[in-house]
C-alpha cells in the first residue's frame, strides 16, 4: 500500500465505523488532526471528546473488507475519494453546517468548485416543466455556470440533460446512494454522460441503497455547492422545497418559475415566491441576480413566464419528502387518446402545433379530440388558437 493509500485507508476506517456519525468524526478531527492521530490516541483522550461508547467503537477491529473495496474503487480510472483535508474538497461545502468528511467522486473533483446553480423540481413533472428545466439549464450552462441537481426523474434529469446539450456544459449530480450505484436505474445512460462531462458525487459509502431518508439529507449538498437554487416545479411539501430552504439558510439565492394556478406542481413554487424567492422568466433574470454575465444570444431563447419584482429569498419549513403526485382527474369514459391529450396538455395553455408534437397525434385527430373534450367541459379554447385544461 502506498503512503497515499495508507492515509486514505485511515479516513475510510474512520468514516466506515458503525455508530460514529459525521458530527463525531468532525469533532475527533478537530481535536486530534488526521485519522491516524485519532487511532493513535488513548481511549481516555478519545472518550473526553466523544464519550466512552464511541471510544470503544473506534478501538474495535476495522472492517478491512469495506476499506479495501473502497480503495479498489478509488483506484479505477475516473474515480476519486476526496477528504476534508484534500485541496480539491469544494470550499463551498465548508460553509454548510454539516459538511461530509468524505466525498466519493466520479469525474473531475475540480468541477465541484466552479460557479454553479442548482436546478431542482418534481419527479412527476409536466412536459412544460421538463422543457423549462432543460431550456434554463442549457442557457445557464452556456453562460458558464455548472448545473447541480440530484439525478432524479423529471426536473432533475431534464436539468442535467439541458446542461449537457451545450457543448461546453458541465453538470454535477449529487446522489443519495453509494457512488457505485445509479438510482433510478433508467438514468444509467445519463449517469455515464454526467461522469464523462461533469461529476457524480456522494457522501454515502459504496453499496448504499436508495434509502428514503438519504435523499432529503443529500439536498443540503445540492444547496451547499451552488450559488443559488432554481425550483422549476414542486408540490407543497416537496423535497425541492427542502433544497430551497437549505439554500436560504446557507446564504444562497432562491429562484422559482411560476405555473398555472390549477396545477398542484406549481403550488410549491408559488409558496416560495410568496415567501420571497425571486420569480424568474428567463435565464437572464437568474444571472442578473447573481451578477453573472449572459451572452446576448441566449436572451431570446427562454420560455415565457410572467414577471414580478425581486424580493429577498426566504422560505418556510417544509416536510422532508415528496408526497405522491396528485393524479389529474380524468373525465368519465374517456378514451385512451383523450387521456393522452389531457395529460400532454397539463395545466398550461398550449397551441395546437406544440400539443401535436408532444402528443404524437395528427392535427386532424387532435382537433377532433379537443372538440369532444371542449364539448364535455374539460378543455377551453383561448385566443390565439391555444387550448387549456379546466
Amino acid at each position: 500500500m502506498t503512503p497515499i493509500e495508507d492515509e486514505l485507508a485511515g479516513w475510510l476506517r474512520l468514516t466506515l465505523r458503525p455508530g460514529v456519525g459525521a458530527e463525531r468524526q468532525r469533532a475527533l478531527l478537530a481535536a486530534f488532526g488526521l485519522p491516524e492521530q485519532i487511532f493513535a490516541a488513548s481511549r481516555s483522550a478519545i472518550a473526553s471528546v466523544v464519550g466512552a461508547e464511541v471510544a470503544d467503537l473506534l478501538r474495535a477491529p476495522p472492517d478491512n473488507e469495506k476499506v479495501d473495496a473502497a480503495l479498489a474503487w478509488a483506484a479505477e480510472p475516473g474515480n476519486r475519494i476526496v477528504t476534508l483535508a484534500d485541496p480539491e474538497y469544494p470550499r463551498a461545502l465548508l460553509d454548510i453546517a454539516d459538511p461530509p468528511v468524505l466525498l466519493y467522486v466520479k469525474g473531475d473533483p475540480a468541477r465541484l468548485s466552479g460557479p454553479s446553480l442548482a436546478i431542482v423540481g418534481a419527479r412527476s413533472a409536466t412536459a412544460p416543466g421538463i422543457s423549462n428545466a432543460a431550456a434554463f439549464a442549457k442557457s445557464l450552462a452556456e453562460a458558464g455556470l455548472t448545473i447541480v441537481s440530484g439525478l432524479a426523474l423529471g426536473i432533475d434529469a431534464a436539468a442535467h440533460r439541458g446542461a449537457l446539450a451545450h457543448p461546453d456544459g458541465i453538470t454535477v449530480a449529487v446522489i443519495g446512494t453509494g457512488a457505485d450505484r445509479v438510482y433510478p436505474a433508467r438514468n444509467q445512460a445519463l449517469a455515464r454522460q454526467i461522469a464523462e462531462r461533469g461529476v457524480i458525487v456522494s457522501e454515502y459509502p459504496l453499496g448504499t441503497p436508495a434509502l428514503p431518508y438519504n435523499f432529503p439529507r443529500r439536498n443540503r449538498l445540492i444547496a451547499g455547492l451552488s450559488r443559488g437554487a432554481l425550483v422549476v416545479e414542486a408540490a407543497v411539501g416537496s423535497g425541492s422545497l427542502i433544497t430551497a430552504r437549505l439554500a436560504t439558510e446557507n446564504g444562497r439565492e432562491v429562484f422559482a418559475i411560476p405555473g398555472s394556478i390549477h396545477s398542484p406542481l406549481a403550488r410549491g413554487c408559488h409558496r416560495l415566491i410568496r415567501d420571497g424567492a425571486k420569480l424568474v422568466e428567463t435565464a437572464a433574470d437568474v444571472l442578473d441576480e447573481l451578477s453573472w454575465g449572459l451572452p446576448s444570444s441566449t436572451r431570446a431563447a427562454e420560455p415565457d413566464a410572467p414577471a414580478r419584482p425581486a424580493r429577498s429569498a426566504r422560505t418556510r419549513e417544509t416536510r422532508p419528502a415528496d408526497p405522491p403526485f396528485e393524479p389529474r382527474t380524468a373525465p368519465p369514459a374517456a378514451s385512451a387518446e383523450e387521456l393522452r391529450v389531457l395529460d400532454t396538455l397539463g395545466h398550461d395553455a398550449l397551441d395546437i402545433d406544440t400539443l401535436a408534437a408532444r402528443s404524437g397525434l395528427t392535427l386532424d385527430a387532435l382537433y377532433a379530440i379537443l372538440l369532444a373534450l371542449e364539448l364535455e367541459g374539460h378543455v377551453t379554447r383561448l385566443p390565439g388558437g391555444r387550448f387549456q385544461r379546466l
